[in-house]
């Protein structure tokens, strides 16, 4: 009974992240520019990947797929934010512009961009 529970759980949880995959990838077809595309993959792929990696954890009853499971969630986590910003902090500074509808460019105004000097 609490094994058919899990599998139905991870089967949901696979499906959850599948489908925040799918948008990561819509993301990136659709959105304008790198900054807004960096953003698309880092977040809804770093959330699609962890529910998959739930839905793992959940089904396997082994102690060391659980753990490299919760490894991966972590992993994801604390790489795929930090490498979208230095992605696009890189791309700013290499003199790649915002989309013209983009209104707030914070970044512009706190540092020395190729532009300025």
């Amino acid at each position: 009974m609490v094994v058919e529970a899990l599998n139905y759980l991870a089967g949901l949880l696979v499906i959850i992240g599948a489908m925040f995959s799918l948008l990561a990838v819509i993301g990136l077809l659709r959105l304008p520019d790198l900054y807004t595309r960096t953003h698309a993959a880092s977040k809804a792929g770093t959330v699609g990947s962890g529910a998959v990696l739930v839905a793992i954890a959940l089904v396997s009853f082994d102690f060391a797929v659980i753990l490299r499971a919760l490894v991966g969630i972590v992993f994801f986590m604390l790489t795929a934010p930090i490498s979208a910003h230095l992605l696009a902090r890189a791309a700013f500074m290499a003199g790649y512009k915002p989309h013209p509808k983009t209104h707030l460019n914070e970044l512009e105004t706190h540092s020395a961009s190729p532009s300025k000097q």
